[in-house]
């Protein structure tokens, strides 16, 4: 089995100097949990907000510093990650427990991430207009916000942190980083890597700590003008609340219940592969995980059957190990949470039809076969967003039955559907209730340069990614001249 180094002293990057914390954490690999990934320090809140103060001191000099500065650190950063992005998925596989081959990708579409918005900082934007009065000139220019404060998830903690720092940079602002608990080490690398791209001391800051105690802080304080945060609805609402009620920028990204709609005409071996991409790869840790497969009622027993197959064959094992298909659930939280639904299913009638048992491989981690039960449209696996490697079965009558389940819930991030009918997949498209539609595409898999976020309950403020990130890291300005 492949072991990597363990990181000794990850510490804080607080104005351009490492600082170590009062308390300590660890992370294990969720493969082996025999083998420490990285010993942390923890922020407390004097060093958070002793990170904001540094962020807020370098705002007015790197706001006004050239689009050619910006553009030069953003590319230095994102040549650094591509060019290390196998050693970098080494570490996010042992941290994460995602397979090496997705690991190294989402290395690799950080650095992608870095690159775009280095040219985005070159390109930046604005408008002249004519007034209706004569002899005036008007334009509309965009200014940086201030300090953003950035909370990230732990199940893409490369490519999410480049999302939001990538954009915050190449705009003018000041940044404040704090990556979940559970992957410090991905954290502090990517962090490493920013400071050694030329930006001057308090412009990029990390914390590493809870987020009861260093996420609050961020969202608290008067010197942060924008908050963007990643995870789960419950917590979102609460950085809504707080942070708004002091008038700062919010943007949330809360996650969803995705669907995935099969309909006869499809090509049913295709959506099986949609199906259990979407729905298993990962673990089904992500938040445009389809986790409710909406199947034509003509096509509904031979899709389950021949899922059930694909399942039954996929490969669960240490995610460095070649050829293995899904690797451990993150941490032993999200592995008990995991089969506790699989009881609730149960529990509530849902028919089981594969997996869902933790399994025991040569090395102790946090295994379990993915799970997949035909439900109604009532049970809470139908309703509530798992994060694991479940999904279930609706049958649908027909599309039109398909589309209003599929938009049967208070979350509205991605939804697809399989289909040879352009009518239907045209229909789709403008009617699904969810910020991003995918037509023969697994419900998760988008691109970096293109808008990311969802609607009702899945996401709040402007969204993320390409050049619509503008939208949140600036605000406007229009100026008036008499000519």
């Amino acid at each position: 089995m492949i072991h990597g180094e363990i990181h000794q002293n990850v510490r804080q990057y607080i104005n351009g100097r490492w600082e170590t914390s009062a308390t300590t954490g660890v992370s294990a690999n969720p493969s082996d949990t025999s083998e420490v990934v990285a010993e942390y320090a923890r922020a407390d809140r004097r060093q958070v907000e002793s990170a904001i103060r540094a962020a807020a001191d370098a705002s007015s000099h790197w706001s006004h510093s050239t689009p050619q500065r910006r553009a030069d650190v953003l590319d230095r950063i994102g040549t650094e990650l591509l060019a290390r992005k196998d050693e970098l998925g080494l570490l996010l596989a042992r941290e994460v427990g995602k397979t090496l081959p997705e690991a190294v990708a989402e290395a690799a579409r950080a650095g992608q991430v870095f690159k775009f918005f280095a040219g985005e900082a070159l390109r930046g934007g604005g408008e002249n207009m004519a007034s209706v009065r004569a002899g005036v000139q008007v334009d509309v220019t965009r200014e940086p916000v201030g300090v953003a404060g950035l909370i990230t998830p732990w199940n893409s903690p490369l490519a999410v942190p480049a999302t939001k720092i990538a954009p915050a940079l190449a705009h003018g602002n000041c940044v404040v980083f704090k990556p979940a608990e559970l992957v410090p080490a991905c954290g502090w690398t990517l962090a490493e890597i920013i400071s050694r791209a030329a930006l001057p001391a308090g412009v990029f800051n990390l914390v590493m700590g809870s987020g009861r105690e260093a996420g609050q802080a961020l969202v608290d304080s008067p010197l942060v003008d924008a908050v963007s945060f990643t995870g789960s609805a419950r917590n979102g609402e609460r950085i809504l609340q707080a942070a708004a009620a002091r008038r700062a920028k919010v943007q949330l990204e809360m996650g969803g219940k995705n669907a995935l709609v099969v309909l006869a005409d499809a090509d049913i071996d295709h959506a099986v592969d949609c199906a259990v991409q979407g729905a298993y790869f990962s673990n089904g840790q992500r938040c445009t995980a389809s986790s409710r497969l909406i199947v034509e009622a003509a096509v509904h027993d031979a899709f389950v059957a021949r899922l059930r197959e694909r399942l039954k064959a996929l490969k669960i094992g240490h995610a460095l190990e070649r050829g293995v298909d899904i690797g451990p659930l993150v941490d032993e939280e999200r592995l008990a949470r995991s089969l506790a639904w699989v009881g609730i299913a149960r529990e509530e009638g849902a028919e089981h039809v594969w997996g869902g048992e933790p399994l025991q491989r040569t090395t102790a981690g946090h295994y379990m076969s993915p799970a997949l039960f035909l439900a109604r449209p009532e049970h809470r696996i139908a309703r509530e967003e798992i994060f694991g490697p479940l999904a279930c079965v609706l049958r649908a009558a027909d599309y039109d039955e398909a589309l209003a389940l599929c938009n049967d819930t208070p979350s509205g991030l991605s939804a697809g559907i399989c289909t040879n009918s352009l009518k239907h997949a045209m229909h789709f498209r403008r009617h699904a209730e969810v910020g991003m539609t995918m037509v023969n595409l697994p419900t998760a898999g988008v691109d970096f340069h293109a808008p990311f976020g969802g609607r009702k309950g899945s996401g709040y403020g402007p969204r993320e990614q390409g050049r619509h990130a503008a939208e949140f890291y600036t605000t406007v300005k229009t100026g008036y001249m008499l000519a």
